[in-house]
């Protein structure tokens, strides 16, 4: 595996400019294939966005799946924007549900609040489609105050509708531990979507005040 250095990346980067993902993950797939060793770039990669991206995607190709989320956890301090987690699933090789869910379970309760972010965003939308994983993933969710995770959870309730709108419902409907901030966002983002029937959207609608009241 060669080794490179910033001046090379940032070579590279210059015949790509103006930094579009496409042309980066181009050059990440040629950096890929010519085996470049980009760990120089972890004390750089919160420089700039086309560093962290190139850092995480070319580090994670060399790895099975259980030493890329061994990569991830040795490099969490360096997922510090939302951006950060949300491009990691793409890069991930994971098949395996219970392996996924038991690091969740992990992430879930982590101080570190783009950790918790992670512990939801990894679910979407790869393993919401089976209806067996549903009590599972939604036994992660949890009250959280920061608006990062917040919105994660919400958006995995989201995806969860799309595909089980009857048993969203229902856990919604019937849940009591979970705050409004989060089940709020949630029915949100539910209604927002193109995918959900406008019959499901309404139900969803009518639990928003009930919920509300229920949690005041």
């Amino acid at each position: 595996m060669s080794i490179f250095d910033l001046n090379f990346i940032d070579n590279e980067l210059k015949k790509v400019s103006p930094y579009k993902t496409k042309e980066i993950d181009s050059l990440c797939k040629r950096l890929i294939k010519e085996k470049v060793d980009v760990s120089f770039l972890r004390e750089y990669c919160l420089e700039r966005n086309e560093y962290h991206r190139i850092y995480f995607q070319v580090s994670l190709a060399y790895l099975n799946y259980i030493e890329q989320f061994k990569f991830l956890e040795d490099n969490f301090e360096y997922l510090q924007d939302w951006w950060h987690v949300d491009q990691l699933n793409q890069f991930l090789k994971v098949k395996d549900f219970d392996f996924l869910f038991n690091k969740a379970k992990v992430y879930s309760n982590s101080d570190l609040v783009f950790v918790r972010r992670l512990a939801y965003v990894l679910f979407i939308p790869r393993f919401v489609y089976e209806k067996k994983n549903f009590f599972k993933i939604i036994s992660l969710l949890k009250n959280d105050n920061e608006y990062y995770s917040i919105m994660a959870e919400a958006w995995l309730i989201s995806y969860l509708a799309m595909y089980h709108p009857e048993e969203t419902y229902d856990f919604i409907n019937n849940d009591d531990s979970l705050k409004y901030n989060i089940i709020g966002k949630a029915i949100q983002k539910i209604c927002d979507s193109h995918v959900i029937s406008d019959k499901w959207k309404f139900k969803f609608k009518e639990l928003r005040e009930k919920y509300k009241n229920k949690n005041e």
